[in-house]
């Protein structure tokens, strides 16, 4: 058996759209005052599998902060956290065999003079008429 391919970095475009998504969730695991343990790392992996976006809730220990799990829950889990709101994160893994949720494609940055060339309206000058 072949282990898991990491998660690839998701793109800002990427990473808002998942944060749109996940918006009406609510959290479907949480990691209490035991911390991240086998337990907690198999609940995630589980409602990854079945749900591809989850949220996570940290409670308990206020001396974890979320943002010091983050490394580790992808670590673990092979998945991409897409946000860290107080104590809230959002963790997406896309399935192996029919994904529900397809992410968009990341754009190539248009260059300058094709930019200009979008904004120019023909049988205008730069310079205004008087």
């Amino acid at each position: 058996m072949t282990p898991p391919e990491p998660p690839r970095a998701l793109t800002g475009k990427q990473r808002s759209y998942l944060r749109a998504l996940a918006h009406p969730l609510k959290p479907v695991v949480q990691i209490g005052q035991s911390g991240l343990t086998d337990a907690v790392l198999s609940a995630i992996d589980g409602a990854l599998v079945t749900h591809e976006l989850i949220k996570v809730r940290i409670t308990g220990n206020d001396e974890v902060a979320a943002t010091a799990l983050v490394l580790e829950v992808e670590k673990r889990t092979r998945s991409s956290v897409a946000q860290v709101i107080g104590k809230t994160l959002v963790v997406y893994r896309a399935r192996k065999k029919d994904p529900v949720i397809v992410l968009p494609q990341a754009d190539a940055k248009p260059s300058k003079t094709a930019k200009a060339e979008k904004t120019r309206v023909p049988g205008k000058t730069g310079a205004a008429s008087k």
